[in-house]
């Protein structure tokens, strides 16, 4: 019997400082989990107050470290950014970011509508979306990648006249040694028909995948233009449909004066099919069209023909198309 009292004794031992070992590891745990939420919480007002210098405005209203217990991340009632100087502001809702304590590289972040976007080149726009989400992958000197994610995207001016909705959207970036990779695609695209002269438009799906030579450089200096920079597009696609559109490929380069060179392959799916499409879409041009376009299916569904342009100047084989102003 004193053996087994003994042994009793001894397990009951362990399993009370187990008990004690885990409640103390929970409570270094969670002291140190608030320990980082509060210096998250002061570093990121501390960069927010270096924002707001030589007119520039900027806010995240309300920021709170969340997450507890496997997650941190800040989260602000609202988000707001003005720079007078550049003419470039926005302004959106809720704020949330979150990155797992055993991955602390990776953070995503989702930012709620409506927002408003001011921009040189486009005005005063109003966006708003189901969602909108976005994922970083922390590295130096640049992130080892960045997505953004869209779905049901709306955008109108201020005085409320539609631009047009895209049902889903996605951005990625990546560097690549000293290359910039970049790929886009998106999906059921509807241009409100008062933006293109009353044509309706099919809905319209894409896609993109280009590399920009020494894009990280560029990146690192601030994105100003692309004058003076190349590239290689893997693929830049436009569809009206699952196997009607345009596919263009090759290299091309920006000179500093802005005008495009480029040698390109410009693939046609379905002639056929896309010749109906722009001849609805450009009905006075109809007859143009289906002869033109239709005669390209007696060499297959799916003909190449070379695309040059040379300083701005375009071509396909023989025809000329046109100039591209500079960029």
């Amino acid at each position: 019997m004193a053996v087994t009292d003994e042994k009793q004794t001894n397990y009951g031992r362990r399993i009370f400082w187990l008990g004690v070992f885990v409640i103390v590891l929970c409570a270094g745990y969670t002291a140190g989990w608030y320990y980082l939420a509060g210096a998250f919480e002061k570093s990121a007002r501390q960069t927010i107050a270096k924002m707001n210098s030589n007119g520039v405005s900027a806010d995240c209203e309300n920021p709170v470290a969340r997450g507890f217990p496997f997650r941190l991340g800040l989260y602000c009632d609202r988000v707001s950014f003005s720079d007078p100087a550049e003419a470039v502001g926005f302004t959106a809702g809720e704020f949330r970011s979150a990155g797992q304590i055993y991955d602390p590289f990776r953070f995503v972040a989702e930012l709620d509508g409506p927002a408003m976007v001011d921009t040189p080149g486009s005005g005063a726009l109003n966006l708003d979306w189901d969602i909108m989400r976005a994922s970083v992958r922390w590295a130096e000197p640049l992130p080892e990648r960045v997505s953004l994610e869209g779905g049901n995207v709306a955008a109108s001016l201020v005085t409320g006249k539609q631009l047009g909705t895209v049902g889903d959207f996605q951005a990625h970036l990546r560097p690549n040694g000293q290359d910039l990779d970049i790929a886009t695609s998106f999906d059921n695209l509807i241009v409100d028909p008062s933006r293109v002269d009353g044509r309706k438009l099919p809905p319209l799906s894409g896609q993109t995948d280009l590399t920009i030579d020494n894009g990280v450089g560029l990146v690192g200096t601030g994105i100003q233009n692309l004058r003076g920079q190349s590239g290689t597009i893997r693929e830049a696609s436009l569809f009206s449909g699952p196997k009607t559109g345009l596919t263009i490929s090759g290299p091309f380069s920006i000179g500093e004066d802005g005008l495009i060179d480029a040698d390109l392959k410009i693939t046609v799916r379905n002639p056929n099919g896309l010749s109906t499409v722009l001849a609805v879409a450009f009905p006075e041009n109809s007859d143009e069209i289906i002869a033109g376009v239709s005669a390209l299916s007696f060499m297959g569904n799916a003909p190449s023909l070379p695309l040059t342009i040379k300083k701005g100047r375009a071509n396909i084989s023989f025809v000329k198309l046109g100039n591209i102003p500079p960029l």
